[in-house]
């Protein structure tokens, strides 16, 4: 008897984990290990169940989609991510992609579509929506062109005090506000003020792109006195 794929679902909607899980779970093949709120919970469900396949929604409280598949991919290069969610933002598809992605699947897909996605990626296969597939080749285009990095000023990186790049560090690392408020033994509305003094000096958009920015930059490794 073949093994079942075992997948975990991802989503800050408690109506779409629910109707997920009744739906994946009425396939043979299929293994529903466990459902998350955030990419948080993400991480520890992988710990203990090390899903073959995650269904990763990108915009998610605590930690984001696009933070967590960064995450999961470094420290799980086998497990396959497929992003379900309802923006086909270009940011969030070329940062999903970029950081590991097997697939990026649009909401309003059929239940055939998704079940045929899931067997394709754990197969080893990508996945990608076509209302969204040109998105992709344009993207990528303008990654071969420019290596489309997020793009901070010398002046402004400058600006920051020691406690905000030390907060930077964090927020690269995937932490959530609760996990750097106790890292940095500050409180969490303290680390919310502060992250957004961070994005206003840097002028980034919100926190993906100061996570990745820290990633790209190796901000994210900065030694700290």
């Amino acid at each position: 008897m073949r093994e079942k794929i075992k997948i975990l679902i991802a989503d800050d909607q408690e109506l779409m984990r629910q109707s997920l899980q009744i739906i994946l779970s009425s396939v043979p093949e299929f293994e529903v290990t466990e459902s998350a709120a955030n990419g948080v919970e993400v991480i520890r469900s992988v710990r203990r169940e090390c899903p073959d396949v995650i269904l990763m929604d990108i915009r998610m409280p605590e930690m984001d989609g696009v933070v967590c598949t960064r995450i999961i991919k470094e420290n799980y290069p086998d497990i396959k991510i497929i992003i379900l969610t309802t923006f086909d933002d270009d940011e969030y598809v070329f940062n999903a992609l970029k950081f590991g992605a097997s697939g990026y699947l649009l909401k309003g897909i059929s239940i055939d579509e998704l079940t045929n996605a899931i067997r394709k990626v754990y197969r080893g296969n990508a996945m990608i929506n076509e209302d969204i597939a040109s998105k992709v080749v344009r993207l990528f285009s303008q990654m071969a062109q420019s290596n489309f990095m997020i793009q901070v000023d010398e002046t402004q990186s400058a600006e920051l005090k020691p406690g905000e790049w030390e907060i930077i560090v964090q927020v690269g690392r995937g932490c959530s506000n609760r996990e750097i408020a106790a890292a940095l033994s500050l409180s969490e509305g303290t680390v919310r003020n502060s992250l957004s003094h961070i994005l206003n000096k840097l002028g980034l958009r919100d926190r993906t792109q100061l996570a990745i920015w820290a990633v790209q930059s190796g901000a994210v490794n900065r030694k700290l006195d």
